[in-house]
């Protein structure tokens, strides 16, 4: 069966994705990075949580909207347990994934994000030459905004809405660092209001990057592997190409002319460090590792969780989307 390729939908998806990751990093200082929402998470990080069952609801809604069932993975479930093992195992040990360092940090041009970004796409490169050489040729492009597309633009209004009307319930500067003396009631209200309004971002921003991950085909783990072929191959999509043309500049832009004065809009501090971080063997060995995970099933942390959510839905099986995030949250545990 042929397949066709979308650059269309993938570049309105890479367009939206920027969004959502601006305004956690305005609201909270946070950096919209998947893998971390769900390491952290598994350490009882509640703003960390919030963000991954954003992501999880925002897949139950997209299968709504779909009303269609997933189709199972390429590969049998031992290789998608080892998969998400893979990418657990990768990700905890370079400290981020295709959202934290390649739209993240090479945002921010971070030598250490293009480093991981290089390392992890040469092994994912490589895994599926090894095992997706039999994929089905692409055949036509398709140029429409697809059969959901304008549905999920639409709907990323509600989120972005919110987003915004949380910005503006964002307290004055004199309450997110108010003097301790007197006003010790003011202090413990504001604290209890920004620690809700904290958990609310995420969630939030974790909605609304699913949309967007959806609409830009990401979360279709054969249209991912059929990119990571490279052109020399008869399967190659050149869809997710368009993606990035969508998301880095827009981010880009974004990150260094409207980040403002560095000071999360709902307290506490600003999580973009300020000197770069260190290029080591820790985080070249396990970008590499999370490749391999990446090329066995074509999904990484973002896809994960989002496909997780849609298979709830409907007639799908949720048992390998489960097993593989399981598999994410293992590896996490187990990497120093």
């Amino acid at each position: 069966m042929m397949s066709h390729s979308t650059p269309f939908q993938s570049f309105l998806g890479g367009l939206s994705i920027p969004i959502p990751v601006h305004a956690l990093l305005l609201l909270n200082g946070s950096v919209l990075g998947v893998s971390g929402f769900v390491h952290r998470a598994m350490k009882g990080n509640p703003e960390a949580l919030s963000g991954a069952v954003g992501l999880i609801l925002g897949g139950v809604f997209v299968a709504m909207l779909e009303n269609t069932s997933l189709p199972p993975p390429l590969l049998p479930l031992p290789k998608v347990l080892l998969s998400g093992f893979l990418v657990g195992f990768g990700t905890k040990l370079s400290n981020g994934c295709t959202s934290g360092h390649m739209i993240s940090g090479l945002s921010r041009f971070s030598l250490r994000s293009l480093v991981a970004t290089a390392t992890f796409f040469i092994t994912g490169v490589v895994t599926t030459y090894v095992f997706h050489q039999d994929l089905p040729a692409i055949s036509t492009t398709d140029w429409s905004i697809g059969p959901i597309g304008s549905k999920l633009l639409a709907f990323q209004a509600v989120p972005l809405a919110l987003s915004v009307l949380l910005y503006n319930l964002s307290p004055a500067d004199t309450q997110l660092n108010p003097s301790v003396d007197e006003h010790s009631t003011l202090v413990n209200r504001s604290d209890s209001s920004n620690s809700l309004l904290r958990l609310l971002a995420p969630l939030i921003t974790g909605f609304h990057f699913a949309l967007a991950l959806r609409l830009s085909n990401l979360t279709d783990p054969t249209r991912v592997l059929s990119f990571l072929l490279l052109p020399f191959h008869r399967a190659f999509d050149p869809s997710l190409a368009f993606l990035a043309v969508g998301a880095l500049p827009l981010n880009i832009l974004l990150y260094h002319y409207a980040r403002g004065n560095e000071r999360p809009c709902l307290g506490g501090k600003w999580g973009i460090p300020n000197t770069p971080g260190k290029i080591d063997v820790k985080l070249v060995v396990g970008a590499a590792i999370f490749g391999v995970g990446w090329g066995l099933t074509g999904v990484c942390p973002g896809p994960g969780l989002v496909n997780f959510g849609r298979s709830l839905v409907g007639s799908s099986n949720p048992t390998p989307f489960a097993g593989w995030l399981g598999g994410v949250a293992l590896g996490g545990l187990l990497a120093w």
